[in-house]
Parts: structure tokens; sequence; C-alpha cells
């Protein structure tokens, strides 16, 4: 390619430029005077942190080679190419640091949940008939639409009921779902050994299954929007499409040669069900406790306000992550619940003024049946959010201390004093947090949508 006049004119008043600096892994081009022995270096570029090439003038001609020892053919190998196909574009930059890992076991999990659903769709189809000739299709039909249809209740009734936590908990319910789909899967295996009760196995499980697919899905979508960093969520999400078709596909050549071993031979199958099973549930653990999210929920919230307190400290995103409970907490606790009505805080004028009591802030607390309430005004900042949420913390922490119970102190009391700490280190612990990695921009905090506007004191 040949140098126009003014292009060389440009070179040789050695000014440099730059071009696309800041694109999503596009080529960025610098320009600088130096000589080589092949002739004048020109410029620089790269794609992504993958590929890197240097530009020299010689003889009119501009001439490209690797840079930094690269070879020409690195660009069209078999990785460069996989990697295009099952990698977001610009990879490792444009996706979290965690999310290698994360990946890794989440294909190591649908490999052997594959291997799992194989063995659970052979024991179905047999119980439905397929192999038995006083079967009839109308028994098999009516039995595989009462699975469906128990099914589409099931996902209707649970994205209801939870669809709000799968934002806050996403690791609980990713971790959650694969556990319920195992199950599942296993009352499927031992559905036709009963078969007086096999439509109503089969109909449970389905449901089951359904929970999964909500489940599932969301919190996927939740990791995907961690995941994305430069606004490249659909990207990610269909790389890992092509992901998980890859590993049914592989799964899919392993089943083909599974089948035949475990037809009618029950020992075999329910042997490598827990196997693959067991397989499934350790590499999920592994996946969900890779995520490093740098969003304040519930209990990482919980967990850096309270070592703060303890230990005047501020956990980093990866230390709290790894503290934060990924199985589903049956313990008895203090509940707390974020953006509820004015009444579930205050019952009367009274209790009203006893909530503003030292209170100059857009939220409310109270507590009600046991539970730690905070009522939100429509002003709230998310710096606001947070701060209500770190006293709904603390006071949630007194009232499940044997010291409150035993000093018979009054709620309105504790939340008086809990009040006056905020005031005193929040701002601090505010900027601590900011400090050690953690985005207070937005959070996912599980708050309802109720607001309230009260008068600044009731007479």
């Amino acid at each position: 390619m040949h140098l126009s006049r003014s292009r060389a004119n440009i070179f040789s008043s050695g000014c440099s430029f730059d071009l696309l600096p800041e694109c999503k892994g596009v080529y960025w081009v610098t320009a600088q005077m130096d000589t080589e022995s092949d002739g004048v270096y020109l410029a620089t570029e790269r794609y992504g942190s993958a590929q890197s090439w240097s530009y020299f003038s010689k003889d009119g001609l501009m001439h490209r080679r690797p840079h930094r020892g690269q070879e020409e053919a690195k660009e069209n190998t078999i990785i460069g190419v996989f990697k295009s196909v099952f990698l977001p574009q610009g990879y490792p930059e444009s996706v979290s640091g965690d999310y290698l890992h994360y990946q890794f076991w989440d294909t190591v999990q649908a490999f052997s949940s594959s291997l799992s659903g194989t063995l659970a769709t052979q024991a179905s189809l047999k119980g439905v008939g397929v192999g038995n000739q006083e079967a009839t299709v109308a028994a098999a039909t009516v039995t595989w639409l009462l699975k469906d249809g128990t099914g589409m209740l099931g996902r209707i009734l649970f994205a209801w009921q939870k669809g709000t936590k799968l934002d806050s908990e996403a690791k609980k319910w990713r971790l959650f779902a694969d556990v319920l789909n195992d199950i599942a899967m296993f009352m499927e295996i031992l559905a036709p050994f009963f078969p007086a009760f096999f439509t109503l196995i089969v109909c449970t499980a389905g449901v089951f299954k359904s929970i999964v697919g909500v489940a599932g899905g969301a919190t996927r979508a939740a990791l995907t929007v961690h995941q994305a960093r430069r606004d490249n969520m659909a990207d990610i999400s269909a790389k890992d499409g092509s992901q998980e078709t890859l590993v049914n596909l592989a799964g899919l050549l392993l089943s083909l040669i599974l089948i035949p071993l475990v037809t009618d031979n029950p020992v075999l199958t329910l042997s490598l069900f827990f196997l693959f099973t067991a397989l499934h549930l350790f590499a999920n653990y592994k996946a969900v406790r890779s995520v490093v999210m740098e969003t304040f929920n519930e209990a990482r919230l919980s967990i850096v306000f309270q070592h703060f307190l303890r230990d005047g400290q501020i956990l980093s995103p990866i230390e709290a992550n790894q503290r934060e409970p990924v199985f589903m907490d049956f313990r008895k606790t203090v509940p707390i619940r974020l953006g509820v009505r004015l009444q579930e805080v205050v019952q009367s004028p009274e209790d009203l003024n006893m909530a503003l009591t030292k209170n100059k802030m857009p939220y409310l607390l109270g507590v009600k049946n046991g539970c730690v309430c905070v009522c939100l005004g429509p002003e709230a900042s998310v710096k606001d959010e947070i701060r209500a949420m770190c006293l709904a913390v603390r006071l949630s922490s007194m009232l499940m201390s044997k010291a409150s119970s035993e000093r018979q102190q009054s709620h309105w009391d504790l939340v008086h004093d809990s009040h006056e700490l905020m005031d005193s280190m929040f701002d601090s612990f505010l900027k601590a947090v900011e400090a050690a990695g953690w985005d207070t921009k937005r959070t996912l905090l599980d708050w309802d949508e109720w607001r309230v506007e009260w008068k600044s004191k009731i007479n």
C-alpha cells in the first residue's frame, strides 16, 4: 500500500495520533517516528489484549509484521477461532474478573446435568409405556399433558411468589434451582417402580422442573448483568448459549454410549445418576462460590457492616463474597422487610413521633411481630437505602442478642440508639466501602414499592 504525500508529511513531522481509542476490542492505532532496519516505524495496533502488530514504511510502501514476536498465523489458529465463537468480544477486558472461573464450573455442571437428564428421560419414557405393548397412546398422552400442565402452573406461581428475590439472592436461588432439578430427575427415575403413583410423581417432578426453569433462567440473567462490563449483556448471554449447546452436544454423544448399557439395568442407572448428581452439585457450588459481586445485597451488606462494627475494617468484595451464604438458611432470625407500608412501622401518632425522634432521614424504622420493618420516603437516594439497611441490620442483631432481652429495653430505645450510631459513623463507613471497591451507585437490596410521605412532627 502506497503512502500519500500528506500522510508522509504527517509522519515526517514526528506527530502522533490515536484512532478509536476506547472502542470495544476494536483496533487502536498510535503513530510515532522510529528507525528500524526494515524501515521507518509508523504505528502499532492491537485487538484487545490478544493480538498486536507494528507498521513500517519502506520504499514508499507500508508493511505490517506481528508485534512482540507473535506469529502472523496466530489470529487464524484453532484457538483463536474457538475464542471468537465461544467467548464474548473483547474477552477478558469486556467481562468481570470471575467470568472464566465461573464458566468453567458452569460447563462442568451443565455436562453432568445433561447426562443425568438422559437417564431421567429414559425412565420417564419407559414409565409412560414406550416399549410396552399393553400401554395405550391415549394414556401416555394424558400423563404427558398433565405433567406439562402442572409444570406451567408451577412456573406462574413461583414467579409470582419469589420473582423479586431472584435478583437480590441470585447465588442462593441458582444453587437451589440445581438441587431441585436433581431431585426432580431422581423422582423421574424412581417413578416407573411405582406404577400406581406414576402420574402423581411425574407431575410433581414437572412442577419442580418448572421452578428450576424460572429460578435458573432468572438468576443466570442476573449473573450476566454482573459479568457484563461494556453493556455487552446480550453478547455474553449468546456466547453462554453457545457454550451450553456445545456441552449438551458432548453429553448427547456420551449418552448414545450409556443408553444401551443402562437399559433394563436399574442398579447401573442409579449408580451413574448419583455419580453425575454429585459432580453436578459440586460444580454448581464451586460456580456460585467463584462469583464476586461488587454490589450490596442484604447478606453482603450485613457481613461488611457487622465486620466494620466489630473490627473497624472493611471487607473487600472478594472477602465478603467468600463469606456470603449460598444455601437457604432456615435458622431462626429477626427478618428485615424493606419498603413496607406505614402501618407496618407505626400504629398510632405516638408511634410516629417515636419513629421520628433522633431521625432526620427519609426513612422510618420499627418493629412489628418480631420483624424489623423499614418505611421509605420517595426522595430517598441509594445511599439512604444503604444507610437504612445498615440500621436495620444492627437493630435485627440487637433484637437477637440475649443482652437486649435481659435488659428488656423497648424497641424504640434500640431504634434511637441505632440512629445515634449511624449519625456518628455512616459517612466514614460509606467512604471506606467505596475505597475498598464496592459499588454504591446501585444495590441489590430487596425493596418493595411502597413510598410514604409524613409530617416532620405530630402534635
